[in-house]
């Protein structure tokens, strides 16, 4: 059971784990054993409230699928074990992450003197570039 928060829980009948072979350098044991973890997880199926569905199936994450599949692909560690806590991680950060609610932007001047700082700035910068020029006699 992945614990999300006080009232939402992921049961693990809702998880599909596969072990499979990691990839990259790791000498001859990485031929052998099968240590990644792919973490498969339907949105649509799962008993989460319909908040957090609707959230998750608008975000734009290349691992959610058009079925509204969550693939979670963890090889980072040597075990099994820890590949699986790994990916349970990465799968309640990303659930945590998208029902965050951003706080909304208040469009905002700039100060008077902020203007007026940049424009003398301005007006130096073409002073100096005039002081740069031929002089006419």
């Amino acid at each position: 059971m992945l614990i999300i928060s006080n009232t939402v829980t992921i049961d693990e009948w809702e998880l599909d784990f596969s072990a499979i072979r990691s990839q990259g350098a790791g000498g001859q044991n990485v031929n052998k054993v099968a240590t990644a973890i792919h973490l498969r997880f339907d949105i649509k199926r799962s008993k989460l409230p319909d908040f957090y569905k609707q959230r998750l199936l608008n975000l734009n994450d290349s691992r959610i699928t058009k079925e509204g599949v969550i693939v979670i692909k963890s090889q980072s560690h040597r075990t099994q074990e820890m590949n699986k806590e790994d990916a349970l991680n990465r799968l309640k950060e990303l659930i945590l992450n998208a029902t965050q609610v951003q706080k909304a932007r208040r469009a905002t001047k700039p100060s008077k003197s902020s203007q007026r700082k940049r424009m003398d700035s301005k007006t130096k910068r073409g002073q100096t570039k005039v002081l740069r020029k031929n002089v006419k006699f």
